[in-house]
């Protein structure tokens, strides 16, 4: 198994030294998914939920957090983001609101966390939006599926 960059010799935790990586293009792609009920679906789509714009919210919510993502995470680098975009595919069929978030930068370290952290937080903010009229809210499936730049090369989810 590979040796792990975030402890030291000793084994504690430390922030990895990236001066002497090259930059490069980086970008990541994170997914994942929030169950609602069929009549919070509708609410959502009919934009009638009492705190406003659901997806709206839920979307700059998203883009927020990404760009503060080293605030959150112990051990992440502060990194300039060229470019977040995130989008919503809601699942009729299936009473659930796919959320995928594209980031991207040039830099000395990747943008794998600020994707997670960006459907993270969109998929809680449609929680905190809805949680009024429906508390069975089930957030899942939040995970990285597209990673490239950087020595590592790229990840390809399967």
């Amino acid at each position: 198994m590979a040796k792990l960059t975030h402890f030291n010799d000793e084994g504690k935790a430390h922030m990895v030294n990236i001066s002497d990586k090259d930059e490069t293009k980086r970008i990541a792609i994170a997914r994942g998914a929030v169950s609602v009920n069929q009549d919070t679906l509708e609410l959502i789509k009919s934009d009638n939920i009492a705190k406003g714009d659901v997806l709206g919210v839920a979307r700059l919510a998203g883009i927020m957090a990404a760009k503060n993502t080293s605030s959150t995470i112990p051990l992440c680098h502060p990194i300039p983001i060229s470019s977040i975009k995130i989008e919503f595919q809601i699942q009729n069929e299936l009473s659930s609101i796919d959320i995928e978030a594209v980031v991207s930068t040039v830099g000395k370290t990747g943008v794998e966390m600020e994707a997670l952290v960006a459907v993270s937080t969109a998929a809680l903010t449609i929680y905190d939006m809805v949680k009024s009229v429906d508390k069975s809210v089930i957030i899942t499936n939040i995970h990285l599926t597209y990673k490239e730049g950087g020595k590592s090369g790229t990840f390809v989810a399967s």
